[in-house]
């Protein structure tokens, strides 16, 4: 594959590590035990298809296995001090192998050589602060003389772990998600089944290693890697699993619902997050904070921009100076330092996204830039003119993609970006406080974002949406309460 800018694709560059290089742990991790199995898959590079590792598959009799290990694991003492050790000798791991992580994040997912740096010191971060709220989870003394005939109890109410944990984690993110999870889950005491997605399990085993070296108890966390077709209902139906918490898309989301039976659910499932542009914006800065939003790993994340909605007044000026930005960037290989967009996560997802966008430009949409596929990379496209009920508009597309769309007003846009049924995050670039505030009033998401992209994330923020965004919120602290329960105390004090 050649290269030229405006969304050009780049080769390998000379000298990048060969996938062959890979050393990490293949097999299941099951009650403290690497398994290997005789079924096994690969996990190949996106972009050239060449194999990066093979993996041991498990089978629904190893999920019931894992569960089995997490129950057991739940009868010995993991005091909170330990926890706390634990998680924080595992983040030094995590820092003091970032290269590693990188480069296994990079070679199996969807993100390049530089955005997959990033996700090793987030990781580790996770953990430290999951540690630090563990400590800070506490009950409170209650009123119980607040009713007559109750004057003489006394009492009070604590946390407790919730027991097993599925935690289900998706490809785009394969290391901050599962520390998202795993990090809470094991700092308030509870045991944990990771099923991380099949495309890009090795920062998950990687990550299990690292927290087993740092003294994790034997079956607190297990790892079972495989199709999720095969292992989900196994995994999610077994009743020792008192909570699922899955990152992932809609219908899966909605068959767990189906499957899971009576247990606690924590589901973000994705959006197609608007941007509203208004005529005080900063154009400076929203454009490349909107392309970065937009195009960052291959468009693949849930947070990423889809939809922009631009006041008529300065149209024209964002949708040129956008292209133009557009005709800078690169696309190719993910281990190529000048890479922009990478690959997608396979070919087959890369066609999805160019029929969505031809299906758009059948029913009179127009392309500003990009438009174009090879093998798994798509060139980052902007389109405009979509109508109304496409695709492009009302689903999540999780390609390099975005549309334009013109508004005459804040009311109108805001109606746009409600009418879907998605609400993780939205945005608003404005110089107006005003405008800002009936942006946040309005906006039916999980959050608003003022002036900077949708894909805007604070780890400590509770994280989660609306309508079929999912339900449940993530987030340290978030977490660490949903993967709690109260139990109340109390004491009758007759004399």
């Amino acid at each position: 594959m050649s290269t030229r800018k405006g969304g050009s694709v780049a080769p390998r560059p000379p000298g990048s590590p060969s996938p062959s290089d890979t050393t990490e742990p293949q097999g299941l991790l099951i009650g403290g035990s690497w398994v290997r199995t005789d079924r096994t898959f690969d996990v190949t590079n996106a972009f050239d298809g060449e194999r990066v590792a093979t993996i041991s598959a498990a089978t629904a009799d190893h999920v019931t296995a894992a569960v089995s290990a997490a129950d057991a694991s739940l009868a010995l003492d993991f005091p909170l001090h330990a926890r706390y050790d634990v998680l924080m000798r595992a983040a030094d791991r995590i820092e003091a192998s970032q290269d590693e992580y990188a480069w296994a994040i990079a070679r199996e997912g969807s993100k390049t050589i530089r955005e997959a740096r990033r996700e090793p010191p987030r990781a580790a971060s996770i953990l430290r602060q999951s540690a630090e709220e563990g400590r800070r989870l506490h009950g409170e003394t209650l009123p119980f003389d607040s009713r007559a005939g109750s004057e003489n109890r006394v009492g009070y109410y604590f946390r407790f772990p919730i027991g097993v944990i599925a935690a289900i984690t998706p490809f785009n993110d394969p290391l901050a998600v599962l520390a998202h999870k795993v990090g809470p889950a094991i700092a308030t005491g509870n045991a944990v089944v990771l099923k991380p997605a099949s495309a890009t399990p090795l920062s998950a085993l990687r990550f299990a290693r690292d927290l087993m070296a740092s003294g994790l108890p034997d079956g607190r966390l297990n790892v079972v890697t495989g199709s999720g077709s095969e292992l989900g209902d196994a995994l999610v139906s077994d009743p020792r699993v008192r909570m699922v918490t899955f990152t992932g898309g809609v219908r899966t989301g909605e068959h767990i619902a189906r499957t899971a039976g009576l247990k606690k659910l924590s589901m973000e499932l994705g959006s197609n997050s608007p941007v509203i542009v208004m005529p005080d914006a900063d154009l400076d800065r929203a454009v490349p904070a909107i392309a970065s939003g937009a195009f960052a790993q291959a468009g693949q994340n849930c947070l990423g921009v889809q939809r922009i909605l631009i006041h008529d007044r300065v149209y024209d000026a964002f949708a040129r100076r956008l292209a133009d930005h557009v005709a800078g960037l690169t696309a190719g290989s993910s281990m190529d330092e000048r890479v922009d967009v990478c690959a997608m996560i396979s070919a087959a997802q890369a066609t999805r996204v160019e029929s969505w966008v031809q299906q758009a430009v059948e029913l009179g949409a127009r392309i500003l830039a990009g438009g174009k596929r090879e093998g798994a990379v798509v060139w980052p496209t902007i389109v405009e003119h979509v109508p109304r009920g496409a695709r492009l508009d009302c689903d999540e597309v999780y390609g390099p993609v975005v549309v334009l769309a013109r508004v005459s007003s804040l009311d109108e846009a805001i109606d746009r970006a409600n009418a879907v049924n998605y609400g993780l995050h939205a945005a608003i670039f404005t110089a107006s406080l005003a405008d800002a505030f009936t942006a946040v009033q309005r906006l039916m998401v999980g959050a608003v974002i003022v002036n900077d992209s949708t894909d805007y994330r604070l780890d400590v923020m509770p994280f989660g949406g609306t309508k079929s965004s999912g339900i449940g919120r993530e987030g340290i602290q978030f977490a660490c309460a949903e993967m709690t329960q109260t139990r109340v105390v109390c004491f009758n004090l007759q004399k």
